[in-house]
């Protein structure tokens, strides 16, 4: 059989994680009945790897446009470039945002921040430990509050407006990517560096932590400690034309400086 489409009454998990842990690797696609945007995101989000589809049997249109909006929210790959360390500059005392999420990032994997949405750089979580702190692999020390983060719908987000329960994107050096929820947002005073960078002419810049816990996203896969980081060093950045209004991305032309 090439599809089950299963009805689950009355709508448990528990019965859901056995048919997804059945069928996985058996060449026969799962597809379960929903009938909102809520049961649609537990369905693909159980035992992380999820069903392979849904059945929709909505109550209104609305659970359909609600629906149809979760799919075009899960997260999709990012096209990442390597730029040139142009300046690095102490700056003074600012509000700096930790973003703590519910699970445990990997090597490689950071999130997408910068001054300007144009140019986000690749910021390592905290999953390497120095001799005098242990590994916190579920943070990333992301930046000043007004920086931008990139989100798993495609949009973006000041660090300061992030909420216990948010999503936000993981991201790797080959621009693979998965949506993880934030458990909690640190925002303390500590002092900070601008870095810059620049791709073919073009400049962008973010600010962050002066710290050894802070590092940089490399082109191999590895991290790069903002103590480390000097005149030609190379780390990876997403980066896009046009502005952004609210978060979404707009044909306007924007300068930020």
């Amino acid at each position: 059989t090439k599809h089950v489409v299963v009805r689950l009454e009355p709508w448990k998990v528990i019965p859901l994680e056995n048919l997804i842990a059945y069928f996985q690797g058996s060449g026969t696609r799962l597809l379960v009945e929903v009938h909102d945007a809520a049961e649609a995101k537990l369905v693909f989000e159980t035992m992380e790897v999820g069903a392979d589809g849904i059945f929709l049997t909505p109550s209104s249109l609305d659970e359909v446009r609600a629906v149809r909006a979760l799919l075009e929210s899960f997260p999709q790959n990012v096209r990442l470039v390597r730029s040139k360390i142009t300046s690095v500059r102490s700056l003074g005392l600012g509000d700096r945002v930790c973003v703590d999420t519910c699970s445990l990032l990997r090597s490689g994997e950071g999130m997408l921040v910068g001054n300007s949405s144009t140019g986000l750089f690749l910021i390592h979580a905290e999953t390497i430990e120095t001799g005098d702190v242990a590994a916190r692999p579920f943070r990333v020390n992301a930046g000043p509050v007004h920086a931008y983060i990139y989100l798993p719908t495609g949009t973006t987000k000041y660090l300061s407006e992030l909420r216990t329960g948010d999503d936000v994107l993981a991201v790797d050096a080959k621009g693979r990517t998965r949506s993880v929820v934030v458990g909690r947002v640190k925002i303390e005073r500590r002092p900070l560096l601008l870095v810059e960078a620049e791709i073919d002419d073009r400049r962008y810049s973010t600010i962050v932590q002066n710290a050894e816990t802070v590092r940089f996203v490399t082109v191999d896969g590895g991290s790069l400690g903002v103590s480390d980081l000097r005149v030609g060093s190379e780390v990876l950045l997403r980066v896009e034309e046009g502005g952004r209004h609210f978060g979404m991305p707009i044909r306007e032309t924007i300068a930020e400086q």
